[in-house]
């Protein structure tokens, strides 16, 4: 199902196809955006745009080659997972997503759904809902995500930032080809450190500005670098269960969710294939299954 995000001005600039899935920001607060951009978006001192000068321009055939670099080396945690999350998204039924909120869900029961499931194998998991103030060059707006936290022993922990609808955020109008090879090589679902998510937006908002370059087209703001660390460098409220205290008795219809959940799958069942062709099979493809003394650990 193509779900798109109406802009009330019918900008051209916004896809608004999250992977055939949802925009978590607020469809007043981006028709904003929008309006702001095409009435003082011009590529001056005081716009959202950057010149080429202050860009530094690459080809887009030498960002391709950093995508690999930035999927691999993992740790083992993130390795671990990895393997957990795209198992449990695979195996999430349609019929076990519910209404947890009130009006437009934006994926939201997929989430909660997914954090469920994560901390009943004995992970740390959370959604996660950052909200930033526009400052500048950078709008304001909020997201969802959500994150594993990795308790070590000695006191330290690790924290893995899972994205369950990751190639939507570098979506842009009228790419060229070589952009949408890019931006099919992301990961279907982001799993990793903040870190190595940063290496991923730095390639991709080189790689928009170049797309766009190419139709004489600015950059838009919420496509910017800064916009899209703001996504998940901002504040954030943590929340292990979603609360049903403030749901509607009648909430909003979950057809659309069900049509994300099924192409979601869809496509990392997919990565998944292609990634087995690309390399041998070893003896460690079982390393996702949860080690006992991990399991329930975080449920109490």
């Amino acid at each position: 199902m193509d779900c798109r995000v109406l802009i009330p001005s019918g900008d051209p600039w916004v896809r608004g196809q999250i992977g055939g899935a949802f925009s978590h920001e607020s469809e007043h607060d981006l028709a904003l955006m929008v309006t702001d951009f095409w009435e003082n978006g011009s590529c001056g001192t005081e716009s959202w745009c950057s010149s080429d000068s202050e860009s530094g321009l690459s080809d887009l055939a030498h960002l391709a080659e950093k995508i690999p670099r930035c999927k691999h080396p993992l740790a083992q945690f993130e390795i671990e997972t990895l393997s957990v999350v795209h198992s449990l998204i695979l195996s999430i039924n349609k019929t076990e997503l519910h209404a947890v909120k009130s009006g437009p869900c934006n994926a939201s029961c997929i989430r909660f759904t997914l954090v469920k499931l994560l901390r009943l194998s004995g992970y740390d998991a959370a959604v996660c809902q950052s909200k930033w103030q526009g400052t500048g060059k950078v709008p304001g707006g909020d997201h969802e995500y959500i994150d594993v936290i990795n308790h070590n022993h000695g006191g330290s922990s690790e924290r893995l930032i899972i994205d369950i609808d990751f190639r939507s955020h570098f979506e842009i109008a009228r790419a060229v080809d070589s952009y949408d090879r890019i931006l099919n090589s992301l990961p279907v679902v982001y799993v990793g450190s903040l870190t190595r998510l940063k290496q991923f937006l730095q390639v991709m908002a080189e790689a928009a500005r170049f797309s766009l370059k190419q139709n004489s087209m600015p950059l838009p703001p919420w496509r910017s670098l800064e916009y899209l660390k703001s996504k998940w460098e901002s504040h954030y409220k943590r929340q292990a269960y979603p609360d049903m205290q403030n749901l509607s008795a009648n909430p909003f219809d979950h057809k659309q969710c069900r049509g994300h959940l099924k192409r979601l799958q869809s496509l990392l069942q997919a990565e998944i294939e292609t990634e087995r062709l690309l390399k041998p099979m070893n003896n460690n493809d079982n390393n996702w299954r949860i080690k006992p003394e991990r399991r329930r650990r975080y449920l109490y």
